[in-house]
């Protein structure tokens, strides 16, 4: 059985209208390395908690909703449904 592939979507604790969108295999793990600065893109609005995790068996299809969540139509669709 594959591992799941989690699709994130974190929101910046220090400044909520911050959100950042990313997968990982390793969710727990990766919020801390967002949490303890280790990622730059992340760094200057930490801490973060997770405001919506999926998870999924199939790593392409994982790459491909964190690609559409980036777009301006997936970021619609996640202020709406996610």
């Amino acid at each position: 059985m594959r591992p799941f592939h989690y699709v994130y979507i974190l929101q910046s604790l220090s400044t909520p209208a911050r959100h950042y969108v990313g997968s990982t295999e390793n969710l727990q793990d990766r919020l801390r390395k967002h949490n303890a600065g280790e990622v730059p893109h992340t760094a200057k609005f930490k801490p973060w908690q997770i405001q919506t995790a999926i998870a999924l068996r199939d790593r392409d299809r994982a790459f491909a909703l964190e690609a559409y969540l980036k777009t301006a139509s997936g970021r619609a669709f996640a202020i709406k449904r996610l």
